[in-house]
């Protein structure tokens, strides 16, 4: 295969799933690694694909475009798994969490597994999965339902319902960015509905969002910043966002990245 015919279904391929990653393209294709790069590299400078840790996903999302769960799994692993262990410190056994959809707080819940007596209540497959497969007989995972979003997410009316009645210590709320104007946002209408749903039934609201998020937005709102009685971010947030942050929040966590 010529590099151009390889180059185009590697595209082709990033378009079907929102991203991938170079092991697989290594494998798939039957090149080394070396060359998936330089193939990805042409790709970045056309401005076809945003080259990420260990992938590739779409350029240029737009505020109603919504990549996929596997597209958003392969950006920043290393500052998500810093923001969920920093998260994961906060729960403690007997609590009831919940947890909204996102790579963020699916991080979260495979750290979540140890904890004695702990309820999740989440509309995220891919948290619920997480907590499936590390199971507890002393733990109880509530799984929304709903419909399903590009981001594994469960939406709509029965998600809603699901959630009315609900009363949990703390939210972990993975956001798709955030603004001192436009607050936390998500691209999804059905999924910021849910997610109001899930701040009005917590006690806390604890962000997750690591620094890409900043000045990242959503066409829907779902809070503004001064609603998090915490967000916990990483070292790559610039000091005028955490600035602007710790002016609106109620306590601004920065973690160092390994």
């Amino acid at each position: 295969m010529l590099a151009q015919q390889r180059q185009n279904a590697i595209l082709e391929l990033i378009r079907q799933r929102g991203g991938v990653r170079v092991s697989h393209l290594v494998s798939r294709f039957g090149v080394s690694d070396m060359t998936i790069r330089r193939d990805l590299e042409v790709l970045a400078e056309r401005g076809l694909v945003d080259k990420v840790h260990g992938g590739a996903t779409l350029a240029g999302p737009g505020s109603a475009e919504e990549p996929g769960f596997a597209a958003k799994s392969v950006r920043q692993q290393d500052e998500k798994r810093a923001i969920a262990g920093r998260a994961a410190r906060m729960v403690e056994p007997g609590m009831a969490v919940a947890l909204s959809a996102g790579t963020t707080t699916a991080a979260l819940a495979t750290l979540l597994g140890d904890v004695p007596g702990l309820t999740v209540v989440t509309n995220s497959i891919p948290v619920a999965d997480a907590l499936y497969q590390n199971p507890r007989v002393d733990q109880t995972v509530v799984l929304t339902g709903g419909i399903r979003t590009p981001s594994d997410a469960l939406t709509g009316p029965v998600a809603e319902a699901a959630i009315r009645t609900l009363n949990v210590d703390l939210l972990f709320l993975g956001v798709h960015g955030m603004s001192p104007r436009t607050g936390f946002t998500t691209p999804n209408l059905l999924e910021a509905a849910v997610n109001k749903r899930l701040i009005g039934a917590a006690r806390h609201l604890v962000v997750l969002a690591d620094h890409t998020k900043w000045e990242t937005i959503g066409i829907a709102t779902i809070a503004p910043l001064a609603e998090a009685d915490l967000l916990i971010t990483d070292a790559g947030l610039p000091a005028d966002g955490r600035r602007q942050i710790g002016e609106q929040v109620g306590e601004l966590v920065v973690v160092e990245v390994d």
